[in-house]
């Protein structure tokens, strides 16, 4: 059985958990995340390249979402990321509203749109953030924001998630390619 769970980790996680950032980035920690957050809508779009229908509706673990929704999600995350990162900038402190992710995916507008409409989405809404994340000043990076079930981050912080987490749902996608033989 503890193998199990740790195959079952091990496909949740393939590119292992976020481990928070204890103190401030350098700037060229910050840029290589921003990059990633840039490579993020074409990495996911490559990701999904050629998939039928059928393999789109594929969990990607056992009791996991389908690739379908994994598409339409990280739009769904990443609007409300650079929503946050607006408001830690122009605000003092700002208390950042949570989501239940897994009923948003449940929504029509994930379970009845083309993952097409979501990964053009997610590349505008990827050029914008980027263009705010690049215009940050050094000072700026330690602004914090407080969220009701972690507690008080920093910008830097928020950052370092968001670059973990377009890896890690790519991830979920191209390992699950791999797995069935789908490349």
């Amino acid at each position: 059985m503890g193998n199990e769970v740790g195959a079952v980790e091990d496909l949740r996680y393939p590119v292992g958990k976020w481990e928070i950032p204890s103190g401030e980035l350098t700037a060229g920690q910050r840029s290589a995340l921003i990059d990633q957050i840039a490579e993020t809508p074409g990495r996911l779009r490559r990701a999904v390249e050629d998939l039928t229908e059928e393999q789109l509706a594929t969990p990607y673990r056992p009791g996991g979402w389908t690739v379908c929704q994994v598409v339409h999600h990280v739009p769904d995350s990443h609007l409300n990321s650079y929503v946050r990162f607006k408001l830690a900038l122009t605000e003092d402190e700002p208390t950042i509203k949570t989501y239940h992710e897994d009923l948003w995916a449940e929504l029509a507008d994930s379970s009845g749109t083309p993952i097409g409409v979501s990964l053009e989405l997610l590349g505008s809404l990827h050029h914008r953030w980027v263009v705010l994340l690049r215009s940050i000043s050094a000072s700026d990076w330690s602004r914090k924001l407080k969220h009701p079930e972690v507690g008080t981050i920093t910008l830097d912080q928020l950052l370092s998630l968001y670059g973990w987490h377009g890896r890690h749902h790519v991830a979920h996608v191209t390992s699950l390619r791999q797995r069935m033989g789908w490349n």
